[in-house]
């Protein structure tokens, strides 16, 4: 079994629905996501998957949250945007484009800040 992963980033901002504290308010991250591909052969020149085209994969779905208010993102609107929630829905839009017979998402990280995440995985 073979790991790929990257590391993209955005910005944006979000506010939880019903939390007791400061994050109930309007406020910005740098994010990171860490997505991570389980693939169990390589291709004829011994890669797995290209790193270009998980990287163009990230990019595509991450220009959807970037510089947004991530709670008006039409998925957003019935669920709150935790890292958690990110989390999940960054995993199946990911494996919605690559999985396939030898390549699938493992898990996906997203980082609020440099010491807080959280990873979703099935």
């Amino acid at each position: 079994m073979f790991e790929i992963e990257t590391l993209r980033s955005f910005s944006a901002a979000h506010q939880l629905r019903g939390y007791k504290g400061d994050c109930s308010v309007l406020h910005g991250h740098t994010w990171q996501v860490k997505v991570v591909l389980q693939a169990t052969e390589l291709d004829e020149i011994g890669i797995a998957v290209d790193f270009r085209k998980l990287k163009a994969v990230m990019d595509e779905i991450l220009t959807e949250y970037d510089h947004k208010n991530i709670a008006e993102i039409e998925r957003f609107r019935s669920m709150n945007p935790t890292s958690e929630n990110i989390a999940k829905s960054i995993y199946r839009e990911v494996g919605a484009r690559i999985n396939g017979d030898t390549v699938k998402v493992a898990r996906v990280t997203v980082f609020e800040s440099p010491e807080t995440s959280a990873t979703y995985y099935e």
